[in-house]
């Protein structure tokens, strides 16, 4: 994240000052350092305003101003900041008002009459450090952007495998990460536990001597319990007719993005003979 020098002179610089011959004295000492892109106005109370429809990189503030001082002008650009970062450099003729200035807000001063010399490695350095600031937040806010996008991709990605899911196979489920079923279709309460009290009233009921074999039921419940995938586990169950009947069952368990377990998700098919 480099500025170069071409970044730095084609920054927005705005003088303000109620006298001519300092604007003129500024704008010209700017102009030969190659400083490209400066503005300038006598009128504090417009200071806001300007800042506000086009932001500077830099405002070379005098602090002492009739009508309007700098110390106003400064509580203006705060109450309007369009970020944390307020881009002025005091210009003062007052020791007393350095201290007070930096307070204020301001990010250096400069004394009058001015040091040309220390003026323009102060606006270099303060524009540097602007721009670094600058292309921070920016590159903070792409991000934020592409996490957000990136989330919303995972969500529909997320919908589409559900769905596709629930038309590919017999059985679709999803339990939290305390082994309530949050999310099922079909017989599948029967084939993976016995604990169902999350999708019926009243209290938890216990499905025993249901026609599932209880080694394959119990192993399927420890893998689970495990936090282990599985994938295409058999089962068999007998119907009240005595027939027999078959199916596979596959999951995977859930995390979040701190790795943290929170559930499990899987499906069903019925083996026909």
């Amino acid at each position: 994240m480099t500025i170069t020098a071409k970044d730095i002179l084609s920054a927005r610089v705005l003088i303000v000052d109620d006298q001519a011959s300092n604007v003129l004295l500024l704008e010209e000492m700017l102009a030969s350092a190659g400083y490209t892109n400066v503005h300038s106005t006598m009128d504090p109370g417009a200071v806001t305003g300007m800042h506000r429809r086009t932001p500077f990189d830099l405002i070379l503030l005098d602090l002492q101003m009739p009508g309007m001082d700098g110390f106003q002008v400064m509580e203006g650009l705060k109450a309007n900041a369009i970020d944390d970062y307020i881009p002025v450099l005091v210009i003062t003729a007052q020791p007393g008002h350095k201290l007070r200035a930096l307070q204020s807000g301001a990010k250096d001063f400069v004394s009058k009459p001015f040091d040309m010399l220390e003026v323009r490695t102060r606006i270099h350095n303060l524009l540097e450090v602007r721009l670094l600031h600058q292309r921070l937040a920016n590159l903070n806010h792409a991000l934020e952007r592409e996490v957000l996008e990136r989330t919303a991709e995972l969500r529909d990605s997320e919908a589409r495998y559900r769905a596709l899911t629930e038309l590919a196979t017999d059985w679709y489920w999803e339990q939290d990460k305390d082994g309530h079923f949050v999310r099922v279709s079909g017989p599948v309460l029967e084939m993976l536990g016995l604990r169902v009290d999350p999708l019926v009233d009243g209290p938890a009921m216990a499905v025993e001597d249901d026609g599932w074999d209880p080694v394959q039921r119990a192993d399927l419940q420890a893998r689970i319990t495990a936090r282990a995938p599985f994938l295409d586990v058999l089962l068999h169950h007998e119907m009240p007719d005595g027939k027999q009947r078959s199916y596979r069952v596959s999951g995977t368990p859930m995390f979040d993005a701190s790795c943290n377990f929170t559930g499990y998700r899987g499906f069903g098919v019925e083996i026909l003979s």
